[in-house]
């Protein structure tokens, strides 16, 4: 029952037709899988045939639907045209996911990494599979989330943040990924200096937020929770549901879902995670949650169903992520305004890899615009406004 539902609720984001110009080199490829596969445990046939499929949603690393032999798996690579070395690193992925796997279940299986650029042309990993749901804007034909699962379903979200927050990341093996003092403002910095060497257009508000988180970052220590395992990219289409979070557990699509947190089966994209500020992280979700009272433009650009009736707000999501962590909120406009100026940073590093002709995709052809709009936001949050 599982599978046949999650196929069916997960044909909007299920794997297609690779994209013209980000097509790989199978004859190269599928050689070497052959090869190094059977390290990581999996039987694969000499003459095992490779098909490749794309999944067309994600905006930043390409991941593509690998069906070899009679294995399914996902491969994960930098974007073509790609500068930002550090952004797209793909063994610091992989090295993430290996020590996370065998101590957190929602982390994927890591399988191998490539590191040798002449087969595809870059550095990749392979990974397991996970089959499940994703949630976005727009839900799967047939799903319906009714108030008391769209509840569920947040809160699940959140606590698995939480949950996540509280591993003994240097008993995993990752107590140097990081350096946690001086975190913040370090990612503060940084982030202002990818948008000033990516920037094509004026945006004078999101400029004036940079300058204001620069000169009021939090002190040290002052929320009350300390390094923490970082994902910085977690939201709803990072992640993987089991069917049955999202029809309850009888399958009845009007039954409420458990707000279990076991029902997240995966979470994915790990290319930013990083032990840091456990706020910043927060922050970064709070940035992505559009709730129903936002600007009439943010909600295009809801990253899941965040305002849907019964949903938790923004507010709600931070003092439930406080209530399991002991987190002091009080510095929240900072934490919550940074996560909107890192993705107003974010997209415009992928629009200006479209200006430069690195890319064809053409969801990225007006994504000026939305670089304007969460600056606009996020001077709004510093302001009191929002």
């Amino acid at each position: 029952m599982s599978r046949g539902l999650a196929d069916s609720f997960s044909l909007n984001d299920g794997a297609s037709q690779v994209r013209g110009g980000e097509e790989l080199d199978l004859d190269a490829l599928a050689p070497y899988l052959r090869r190094h596969l059977p390290a990581a445990g999996l039987e694969v046939a000499d003459d095992a045939e490779l098909t490749v499929e794309q999944f067309p949603s994600g905006w930043s690393n390409l991941t593509y639907l690998l069906r070899l032999g009679r294995h399914e798996l996902v491969l994960r690579r930098p974007p073509f045209g790609n500068v930002v070395k550090s952004a797209h690193d793909m063994a610091r992925e992989h090295r993430v996911l290996s020590a996370l796997a065998p101590v957190w279940g929602p982390a994927p299986q890591p399988y191998l990494l490539c590191s040798d650029e002449s087969v595809i042309g870059a550095e990749f990993y392979v990974m397991e599979r996970v089959r499940g749901v994703i949630l976005r804007r727009e839900l799967p034909a047939g799903l319906e989330l009714p108030p008391e699962r769209a509840r569920g379903l947040s809160a699940a979200l959140i606590d698995g943040m939480a949950d996540l927050h509280g591993i003994d990341y240097a008993a995993a093996g990752l107590g140097d990924l990081g350096r946690p003092e001086g975190y913040a403002r370090r990612q503060v910095e940084g982030w202002s200096k990818r948008y000033f060497r990516a920037k094509t257009d004026e945006h004078q508000e999101l400029e004036a937020v940079a300058a204001w988180l620069a000169g009021n970052v939090p002190t040290e220590g002052s929320s009350g929770v300390g390094p923490a395992l970082v994902h910085n990219d977690y939201k709803y289409d990072n992640v993987v549901w089991s069917p049955e979070a999202l029809t309850g557990p009888r399958g009845d699509p009007g039954e409420a879902a458990s707000s279990d947190a076991t029902q997240l089966r995966a979470v994915l994209d790990w290319e930013m995670a990083t032990v840091g500020d456990p706020m910043m992280d927060l922050g970064t979700t709070l940035g992505y949650w559009v709730d129903p009272g936002d600007p009439a433009p943010m909600h295009l650009f809801a990253m899941g169903p965040t305002a849907v009736a019964g949903s938790l707000s923004r507010r709600e999501l931070a003092a439930r992520y406080a209530e399991a962590t002991g987190a002091d909120l009080t510095h929240l406009p900072f934490y919550y305004g940074f996560g909107l100026f890192k993705i107003a940073v974010i997209i415009q590093q992928i629009y200006a890899r479209y200006v430069a002709g690195k890319t064809q995709d053409p969801r990225f052809a007006e994504l000026d615009q939305a670089v304007g709009l969460f600056g606009k936001v996020a001077a709004g949050v510093l302001e009191g406004s929002c």
